[in-house]
């Protein structure tokens, strides 16, 4: 069972994430911010972490950046999952390291389908 990180600075979003996701067979753990998801994700080596970018005190481009320069960080599924959805929103995120960019709200059935491809994307390279 795949381990999954939701981190959105909105309680409830996090919540209702993690509920959805464990229904369709994901091990989840949740963090309202990106510090926390951070330094969890050294210790429980998550296969995939949807992260908002619009969060305090670390938004999630930088979330991003420090998780892919962390040792394993190549390996995990990054998924913006976020409100932000311009062009130059969907550019950072891809030169942040992010695999997929979703706009909120997400329809479950993509979110689903993007977050397994990126998950096995990401278990097919070497580490």
């Amino acid at each position: 069972m795949d381990l999954v990180f939701v981190v959105d600075d909105q309680a409830d979003f996090v919540f209702m994430t993690r509920l959805l996701l464990q229904r369709s067979g994901y091990a989840v753990s949740g963090f309202n911010d990106g510090p926390s998801a951070l330094a969890a994700a050294q210790a429980q080596h998550p296969a995939a972490i949807l992260l908002d970018i619009g969060m305090p005190p670390m938004d999630g481009y930088e979330v991003c950046r420090r998780l892919r320069a962390q040792p394993g960080g190549e390996s995990i599924a990054m998924l913006a999952l976020t409100g932000y959805g311009r062009a130059g929103d969907i550019a950072a995120a891809k030169a942040a390291g992010f695999d997929a960019h979703l706009l909120k709200p997400v329809n479950l059935d993509e979110m689903l389908r993007v977050l397994a491809n990126c998950i096995t994307k990401r278990q097919g390279e070497p580490i």
